[in-house]
């Protein structure tokens, strides 16, 4: 089967090449990291052989905050222990290097023997934590014939991939054995994650480690814009972030009902990719709509009756403090929605379409206590105004948001319990007195928002 599996993947590489080229070339993406995908171990690896590894994987931008707590707090309570980290996209490779140091932070190996094996023979990980649902079969089987003990932290079974997994139970249930721990999200996750053929005793509840993400310090960019925007009494202020393709015309549309009733409001837009910041530029331009970019925007502009296009990284979770409302994208078309938290944190109403599959529990958790807004495509611009034009409701709105955030705090204390048990034996004694406070670290560097994965 393993066989089978990695021929497959072979000629699914193959037959996508061309588009991964192409993407390169275009975007300046995956190209530069390739050789390190492909087991070519980066010099900066290099490490005593002595020295205990635990080897964390982050996909993206996402998950890299999701574990930064769990990072630090190994790294504080176990200095004798090297704790590096992986990524697979650009963005999250980024995050990860300021958050925890070049030497340390690489792209993970595509799932072939031959890739994966040149860095198992270097790090020799007493323990790999993985974020989220991270299941590559070989890599899983290989670390565990190396002696690793593995753990998935943060583990959720979205609806989307739920059918397809149990799709192939009886070949799942063999790969989830390599996995000492699964510490879900929810215990509908813990559930699902049973039903494809995880064993239950393996698997715990631990809670959604985004709850514990710290708010992001600002970055210079707000205190120019607030000054800017009190400069020209513009308000009130609107953010969507992490918008989809065939959300900004929705959206805009919608802005020019609100400018019709509030001439000097101001929509902050953050597309997700970088590469669709040209085609939204040309957009809101066609439209005939006022447009900054936040790339040629000087602070000394004042802002006002128009569109502030964040087009850069890293800015996005700041800016819903000066927000009115902030509304989240992916959900009024049909990719799954994106993270609400960044929002939450800043004390803002929030409104989402009804397309949220991919943080499905946490936005259930959000609706049971009155503290968001679902609306689809038609309702968005009455709902809109409608909390515009009701201050009371749209403040208890955002301070639920704020309280619903804080009531969830604590997987990271959670799962660093649950992780006790295969920590190596000089980290279990180091981890005790756990009860602490865990979830204190804040970065003063972060890229917020999870754009451009």
């Amino acid at each position: 089967m393993c066989f089978l599996y990695s021929l497959a993947l072979a000629l699914w590489g193959l037959v996508s090449a061309p588009v991964w080229l192409i993407q390169g070339l275009r975007h300046g993406k995956y190209l530069g990291s390739l050789r390190e995908r492909l087991g070519r171990v980066p010099a900066r690896l290099q490490m005593r052989a002595d020295q205990p590894v635990i080897w964390a994987h982050a996909v993206s931008v996402g998950e890299v905050l999701a574990i930064s707590g769990l990072v630090q707090e190994l790294r504080e309570r176990s200095p004798e222990a090297r704790v590096v980290i992986s990524t697979v996209t650009e963005t999250g490779q980024l995050l990860a290097r300021k958050r925890f140091g070049e030497q340390n932070v690489f792209y993970f190996p595509l799932d072939f023997g031959f890739s994966i094996r040149p860095y198992l023979r270097l790090l020799q990980p007493q323990l790999v934590v993985i974020a989220e649902t991270e299941f590559w079969p070989n890599f899983l089987r290989l670390a565990r014939e190396s002696g690793a003990r593995i753990a998935v932290v943060n583990a959720r079974i979205s609806d989307r991939s739920f059918p397809g997994y149990r799709r192939v139970r009886r070949w799942l249930q063999r790969v989830l054995m390599n996995v000492d721990l699964l510490a879900a999200q929810t215990e509908e996750d813990r559930r699902r994650l049973v039903a494809i053929g995880a064993p239950a005793d393996r698997v715990t509840v631990s809670g959604n480690l985004k709850f514990d993400i710290p708010a992001p310090e600002p970055p210079p960019l707000v205190g120019d814009l607030r000054s800017a925007l009190q400069m020209a009494d513009a308000g009130p202020v609107l953010v969507a972030g992490s918008t989809m393709s065939g959300e900004e015309p929705l959206l805009l549309r919608c802005f020019e009902l609100v400018l019709a009733r509030y001439p000097n409001a101001v929509l902050i837009l953050a597309p997700r990719h970088p590469e669709r910041f040209e085609k939204v530029a040309e957009l809101v331009g066609s439209l005939g709509l006022r447009l900054w970019r936040r790339s040629e925007w000087k602070s000394s502009q004042p802002i006002a009756g128009g569109v502030f296009l964040l087009d850069s990284i890293g800015e996005l979770a700041a800016m819903y403090s000066l927000a009115s409302l902030g509304f989240i994208g992916g959900s009024l078309v049909e990719y799954g929605g994106h993270n609400i938290l960044e929002a939450a944190q800043h004390g803002v109403a929030i409104l989402v379409g009804p397309h949220t599959e991919n943080f499905r529990d946490m936005v259930d958790q959000f609706c049971v206590a009155d503290a968001i807004r679902v609306v689809g495509p038609a309702e968005l611009p009455l709902t809109i105004l409608h909390l515009l034009e009701n201050e009371g409701e749209r403040q208890e709105l955002a301070r639920r948001a704020l309280e619903t955030l804080r009531s969830q705090t604590g997987a990271t204390r959670r799962t660093l319990a649950a992780l006790e048990p295969l920590l190596p034996k000089s980290t279990k004694a180091r981890i005790e007195g756990l009860a602490g406070d865990v979830t204190s670290y804040v970065s003063t560097e972060t890229f917020g928002g999870g754009r451009g994965q």
